[in-house]
């Protein structure tokens, strides 16, 4: 384009009639298009693993928030499994968007992912959870925004034993529910952290429970704990943990079923969804204490930022951004959530 730029502005020397005042005017115009062309027709693509939890809507919200600041076109698409997920990826380049973030339905697809960004020229990052390829080890390739799962989980573990001392509770006497999706290196990390954070503060490993959920909402996580509450009656005094707020509420509504309350049951999630906003909303408090939250802004704003920078300005993302969280509680979520702006 530059080059043509040249070749006009030359021929407009060589002809007759034109004032130096003209030609820089014309030659200005001319340089001027192609940016703007260039912020018009930027289009990036979020896609998401389960669109419909609040999680990844709140992504998609900021997302949106980056498009309209930046000028540039957002395409939200839900990829539930990996058909989906190729399907949406060439149906990007179709639209001729020139890049995608992704939270694929499985880490191990990440070099799926990574031949279909190629084949149809988009650039590609994962958010959340990290691509990985066939011997498991993440693809390096593919810059990532994550959170410190271990770490995190580690959080989710002290405040837990935190709160249980503050109620007086003899750990000896109580079960820790481990909502565990371990099929996932993000969701084994989470409750990894937990469980190390439990031990370490002397908690029984024998009092520790699994309960494996079939997916990661609400519904899986209830029919999970039913499952291991039934079979665990000797405990009457509850710690829940998973990989997210959904695996916790999902839990503290089965214990519920089974008459234990909130003076019974201590649960902490991971997340800082709208799950957890509407559990602090009711009238009186439940076994949902609290949740880390981390924030989805950064995840679904600056990876859409960056993704914009990368395509219209070269600046490619760092290699791996790690988020961290805050304990929120239903007594301090208006000052942790203020903190992160939101």
């Amino acid at each position: 384009m530059k080059n043509a730029i040249r070749n006009v502005c030359a021929q407009l020397l060589s002809a007759t009639g034109f004032t130096l005042f003209t030609l820089a005017a014309g030659c200005f115009s001319l340089a001027a298009v192609p940016a703007a062309q260039a912020a018009d027709s930027v289009k990036i693509g979020f896609l998401v693993k389960q669109a419909e939890e609040p999680w990844f809507q709140d992504e998609w919200r900021y997302a949106e928030q980056a498009a309209k600041e930046k000028g540039f076109s957002l395409v939200k698409i839900g990829v539930a499994n990996g058909e989906k997920m190729m399907a949406a990826i060439d149906n990007l380049a179709a639209q001729k968007a020139q890049g995608f973030v992704i939270c694929a339905p499985d880490v191990k697809l990440g070099m799926a992912v990574e031949r279909a960004a190629k084949r149809n020229n988009l650039k590609v990052m994962s958010v959340d959870d990290q691509l990985v390829d066939g011997s498991g080890k993440p693809i390096a390739s593919i810059p990532h925004m994550g959170i410190s799962a271990y770490e995190i989980g580690k959080q989710v573990g002290q405040g837990l034993i935190e709160e249980m001392k503050s109620r007086g509770w003899n750990m000896a006497e109580v079960g820790a529910m481990r909502m565990a999706f371990d099929q996932l290196p993000t969701a084994r990390e989470r409750t990894q952290g937990a469980l190390d954070a439990l031990k370490a503060a002397g908690f029984p490993a024998a009092n520790i429970v699994d309960a494996a959920q079939a997916k990661t909402d609400t519904e899986s996580a209830f029919n999970a704990a039913n499952i291991a509450l039934t079979k665990q009656t000797k405990f009457k005094r509850w710690l829940v943990f998973g990989m997210n707020d959904e695996a916790v509420l999902g839990t503290v509504r089965a214990a519920e079923g089974r008459g234990l309350r909130s003076d019974a049951v201590i649960g902490i999630g991971i997340g800082g969804s709208k799950t957890a906003l509407n559990e602090f909303a009711k009238p009186s408090p439940t076994g949902f204490y609290g949740t880390v939250l981390i924030s989805p802004k950064r995840h679904g704003y600056e990876t859409s930022v960056n993704m914009y920078k990368w395509i219209a300005e070269n600046k490619a993302p760092a290699p791996l951004t790690l988020t961290t969280g805050v304990l929120m509680t239903r007594r301090n979520q208006g000052d942790v959530r203020a903190e992160f702006g939101l």
